[in-house]
């Protein structure tokens, strides 16, 4: 096995926006290798923590159930309950969009199951967010709509149909 080598920790900071610059060109591998670089020298790093999150998010069409893992695993280190609310309805959310991108029988239902659980977990946010910091309800606007303009997305029981949580 090859050995990794270890970033020093004055070079965190320019890892952290390298990995926020490789989400955004659509290299969330990158990105998640560069958070892990990070995590080996700052364990607790909230931004390396959330990048690595969202940077997993990403990759859920591709690997959705090991990149939902690993990105539960990153949720649990989170330590502030806003942060854990937030990002879980995130990863929760962007869970319920891949499920329906990949489509068949079950989609409709477990999607909107999965967004449900992200409006609770935004509904969560909202009431511990400090003042002037309206993330969650964009988060959750955004899920409510979704669930208004798409017919499909219904709490129907589906004979095919997959817990999205356990």
């Amino acid at each position: 096995m090859i050995e990794l080598k270890h970033l020093t920790a004055e070079a965190v900071p320019a890892a952290l926006e390298r990995g926020r610059r490789y989400r955004l060109l659509n290299e969330p591998g990158e990105a998640e290798s560069i958070c892990h670089d990070v995590l080996a020298v700052d364990p607790d790093n909230r931004d390396a923590l959330t990048t690595l999150l969202l940077a997993l998010t990403d990759q859920f069409a591709r690997r959705p159930g090991a990149a939902f893992r690993a990105a539960q695993e990153a949720l649990e280190k989170l330590t502030g309950d806003y942060d854990r609310a937030y990002y879980g309805g995130i990863l929760l959310e962007r869970r319920a969009k891949a499920a329906l991108a990949r489509g068949g029988p079950a989609a409709p239902h477990n999607a909107y199951r999965g967004l449900v659980q992200a409006m609770e977990r935004f509904e969560r946010a909202i009431e511990l967010r400090e003042p002037g910091n309206d993330e969650a309800v964009l988060r959750w606007n955004a899920c409510a709509r979704l669930l208004n303009g798409n017919p499909l997305l219904r709490d129907e029981p589906a004979a095919q149909a997959v817990e999205l949580l356990e």
